[in-house]
């Protein structure tokens, strides 16, 4: 943990809430990434820092609304809450046509946002990421180095309970068009999910390569496409009813490095 995550966690502790000086201070130190929602212990465990949760939070029960203009009038959101603006120093690449980023969330160098797409308070964007048209990163999400979300990639967002592991997306991994990633799930480094995919914690991963069932993650190198399998029950069987089932066909090789080959002319 940062001196600066110390002193902040220190000063939430005693006060349980930020004046608007400290506050914005504490949402610069979100965007320079000196404070996380989630950071890898020794071991390469993923833990949550709750007291920073809890901390965006206490932003959102000042309540009121404050008039942004970002990019024309009219837009309006808590006041602890303002859309950021980058400059061209930053090396992050926003396209313009309706995109938004929150403050209190990190975008490092390189990485590309294209419209429209979202970004809310306390989700962390490594170096190098590409976030595709209609992507939102959800509410303290932790998006790896050279990820690719594709267009229309929802990745879910929570700041309730406290305590609850946000989603994690670990390096170089490629998230196809159209998938879902929901309620803490994690995906390991240089996974690929298929168009398609949708996973939650009360999801059943299929490997068909290794014969077992997983839940609440995606293993590294893991390729992972849309499958069904059938529901149980009388009724479901007459209907011919399906439920939906993730599978991993195979993991990472030759073939899938170039069909999911990043074209760094579009980083930077």
């Amino acid at each position: 943990m940062s001196t600066a995550a110390v002193q902040f966690e220190r000063l939430f502790a005693e006060k349980g809430g930020f004046d608007e000086d400290v506050w914005f201070r504490f949402l610069e130190s979100l965007e320079k990434g000196d404070i996380r929602v989630v950071e890898q212990d020794a071991g390469g465990t993923w833990q949550v820092n709750a007291w920073v949760k809890q901390a965006i939070l206490s932003g959102f029960k000042r309540g009121g609304l404050s008039e942004w203009s970002w990019p024309a009038e009219g837009f309006f959101d808590r006041p602890a809450f303002p859309p950021r603006h980058f400059c061209a120093e930053e090396g992050v690449r926003m396209v313009p046509g309706g995109s938004s980023v929150r403050r209190g969330a990190y975008v490092a160098s390189g990485v590309v946002i294209m419209p429209p797409s979202y970004v809310n308070v306390g989700a962390f964007v490594d170096e190098g990421t590409m976030v595709d048209s209609h992507v939102l990163v959800g509410s303290c999400a932790h998006i790896g180095k050279a990820v690719h979300l594709s267009a229309g990639v929802q990745i879910g967002g929570v700041l309730e309970p406290p305590q609850a592991s946000p989603v994690i997306v670990e390096d170089a991994a490629f998230i196809g068009g159209m998938c879902g990633i929901f309620e803490g799930i994690i995906v390991r480094k240089r996974a690929v999910l298929a168009p398609g995919v949708i996973i939650t914690k009360g999801t059943r991963i299929f490997d068909l390569v290794h014969g077992r069932e997983l839940f609440g993650e995606v293993p590294e190198n893991a390729v992972v496409v849309p499958g069904a399998r059938p529901a149980h029950g009388e009724f479901a069987e007459r209907g011919g009813i399906s439920l939906s089932a993730p599978c991993i066909v195979k993991y990472r090789d030759d073939k899938t490095e170039g069909a999911v080959a990043l074209e760094s002319a579009l980083r930077g």
